[in-house]
């Protein structure tokens, strides 16, 4: 399985010929290779993890491709067939195994609602939180996308998040609010917090892949 990371929350997963998109939002450059996608992943309702046009761009290429997200998204997205998913799910789309956690966006602050937010393990192999620290309990997680920047969180919070789930391999995402100088900033912090529990960290950059 070989991972493409896109700008900030949208990633690109190909096994045998085939594809998933993960959270393709309005910060991510307008998705252009999308034959043979089987499935999107979206894990919450903000435009930066998912916009129609982006939707469109997979299901006017590949119209039999899934769309799995939890219940904000199928609202927000009532234009499209939804399939709705829940923490604890897990669904086949082949040759992919969606595994789903946790179920709550980090809070931002008091006056701006939480919304639904789900992490997913694709393949038991790579762990997407969506914007949350969720700790999937009882995982292995071999690849750990890990935030680098947002409205929620500091980077102490990132670092402490890489070392309670002890990933074997991190890179950074969430990172478009950031300056250069910001992003690099955060890498080194997540780097340290991958290399304290023997991982090794990527500072992965837009349009850039890793093999699984």
């Amino acid at each position: 399985m070989r991972l493409t990371k896109f700008e900030h929350s949208g990633l690109q997963l190909e096994a045998d010929g085939r594809k998933l998109f993960v959270d393709p939002g309005n910060f991510t450059s307008p998705l252009t290779d999308t034959a043979n996608a089987v499935a999107v992943v979206i894990t919450h309702e903000h435009p930066d993890h998912w916009t129609p046009e982006q939707l469109k761009r997979v299901l006017d290429v590949s119209p039999e491709a899934k769309i799995f997200a939890p219940e904000g998204v199928a609202r927000a997205a009532s234009g499209f067939d939804v399939t709705v998913v829940h923490a604890g799910d897990t669904i086949a789309a082949e040759p992919f195994t969606l595994r789903f956690f946790g179920g709550r966006h980090a809070v931002i602050h008091e006056s701006i609602p939480v919304v639904d937010n789900l992490g997913v393990l694709v393949n038991e192999q790579l762990y997407y939180a969506g914007d949350s620290f969720f700790v999937p309990a009882e995982v292995e997680v071999d690849l750990l996308a890990a935030p680098a920047g947002a409205p929620w969180m500091k980077i102490s919070e990132a670092m402490d998040y890489v070392l309670a789930v002890k990933p074997k391999r991190s890179f950074p995402i969430h990172e478009m609010v950031l300056s250069r100088a910001g992003k690099d900033m955060a890498n080194t912090r997540l780097q340290w917090a991958t290399e304290q529990n023997g991982g090794r960290f990527f500072p992965l950059e837009p349009g850039d892949s890793l093999d699984l």
